[in-house]
């Protein structure tokens, strides 16, 4: 699959997310989250509260299609980044909760995908033209995370635990900061920007190595996180169909 502008890319979400109703793959959590990212940003295009909206254009089709890519190696033949597929490889470990599915693919998303699709869009000394559309697609993530985590705790009662044992506040969950990531993603984008192919290949290695240690580490936290873990995990909804319907509706839902 790939895509070449962001009507595209929403189609492309909405094509995963309905597959994965139908057959009840966890993969269609992550991506009713990003199809929604996608839908608000395309929304602030047509609303033009990006400076260079046509650039946001091609900036979230970047974006999607390394998402896409990594999806298609996984299924072709169990290869892709590192990060992706220690992401894609939870998906059938029953012992993995909602909340972590989604946290291992925003964080191979925006730990590896985010600064590649900035710096592809906006090479060299073009990068710093980009940084406060950069910026505003942060705040529009942060929105949509902070909506699809309060539809996780309609299906996952005790997700609470998590708070008590340290290991979630709004934008910090399972140890792994949405916005230090951001933040780093902006930093790599820039480095990326003014590196040659043979540079900008060593950097991308590092990005998804790191990117990956982190995925193991939400997959398997230590501490007093993992007893909360088994305890969320036996409360909340095992019917996967019914989870990603209402996650992918998050941003529909009444403020509370």
């Amino acid at each position: 699959m790939a895509a070449k502008n962001i009507d595209e890319v929403v189609a492309g979400l909405a094509e995963i997310v309905g597959k994965a109703v139908r057959t009840g793959d966890r993969a269609g959590y992550f991506a009713a989250l990003y199809r929604q990212v996608t839908v608000e940003v395309r929304t602030a295009i047509h609303e033009g509260r990006f400076d260079d909206g046509p650039r946001m254009d091609r900036f979230d089709t970047h974006f999607g299609n390394r998402y896409f890519e990594a999806r298609d190696a996984w299924l072709r033949d169990r290869s892709g980044p590192r990060c992706w597929r220690e992401t894609f490889g939870l998906l059938t470990d029953a012992d993995t909760i909602i909340v972590q599915h989604l946290i291992l693919g925003v964080n191979a998303h925006i730990g590896l995908d985010l600064a590649v699709a900035a710096a592809r869009t906006s090479p060299g000394e073009e990068i710093h033209a980009l940084r406060r559309d950069f910026l505003l697609i942060n705040e529009i993530l942060t929105r949509v995370v902070l909506a699809v985590q309060a539809a996780v705790g309609d299906v996952s009662p005790l997700l609470w635990l998590l708070d008590q044992v340290g290991g979630r506040s709004d934008e910090h969950i399972l140890d792994f900061s949405i916005r230090q990531s951001r933040e780093e993603a902006w930093h790599n984008a820039v480095l990326l920007a003014g590196q040659n192919d043979a540079e900008q290949a060593a950097t991308i290695e590092r990005m998804d190595v790191r990117a990956a240690v982190l995925a193991r580490l939400i997959a398997r936290p230590g501490g007093l996180v993992r007893p909360a873990l088994e305890l969320i995990r036996a409360s909340e909804s095992h019917d996967v169909p019914a989870v990603i319907t209402h996650l992918d509706q998050a941003m529909q839902q009444p403020a509370t």
